[in-house]
């Protein structure tokens, strides 16, 4: 349904349903607003439109990602189509005292296409033990290269780590900006809190793909 507003206010016109109920019916429907100013029904169309721009980026990038296999296949299929490498870097990188969460494995990975020379992507999993008396929930990750430059990461997995307890997260990327200038400094932060995780002299191993 479609209606025009005779305040003169915008906007000018609105469009909504009305959805009818079996057991609540009516003759008559009154619809009430409030005035807003231009300015903000506009900031508030375009925070629309970009979220709906990034929906539709975010469900391309997934039927694309869905193309491929996934688990213990997808890596398989991966070295078929160039070098997957990995690195125990548990003793290279560097714990900064500060630390909330404890470290017990470290393992860095990168994918290089055949004939290409530099990663694809690069991906980090830490074994991390939660000290704390409340759970820990990663919220984000960036790595910071050699020349000071900051990427976000993917991460995965969402669950918290309990506390006292042990679990794992996996954060990567993907694209030209997987090709950094490392050492790097990985960083992880919580949701909702304080509580930080910080690595530095992260590595990822580089080994140039042959060609087909």
């Amino acid at each position: 349904m479609r209606g025009c507003l005779r305040d003169g206010a915008a906007p000018a016109t609105a469009s909504f349903w009305l959805v009818g109920h079996a057991a609540r019916g009516t003759r008559r429907v009154e619809v009430f607003r409030k005035p807003r100013p231009p300015d903000v029904c506009e900031k508030e169309r375009d925070e629309a439109q970009a979220e709906a721009r990034q929906c539709q980026e975010d469900k391309a990038r997934l039927l694309a990602e869905r193309g491929e296999p996934g688990g213990l296949m997808g890596a398989v299929w991966l070295e078929g189509a160039g070098v997957v490498s990995s690195d125990n870097i548990l003793l290279k990188v560097r714990k900064q005292p500060a630390n909330a969460l404890g470290l017990d494995e470290a393992w860095s990975y990168s994918y290089t296409p055949t004939g290409e020379t530099h990663p694809a992507s690069v991906a980090v999993r830490l074994s991390l033990t939660n000290p704390g008396a409340e759970p820990w929930t990663l919220a984000g990750a960036a790595l910071v290269d050699s020349a000071g430059e900051q990427v976000e990461l993917a991460r995965w997995p969402l669950a918290p780590i309990p506390a006292n307890g042990a679990g794992a997260v996996v954060v990567g990327i993907k694209g030209e900006r997987a090709q950094l200038g490392c050492p790097c400094t990985l960083k992880l932060w919580e949701a909702q809190g304080p509580r930080t995780f910080t690595l530095e002299n992260v590595i990822f191993p580089e080994r140039k793909a042959k060609g087909p």
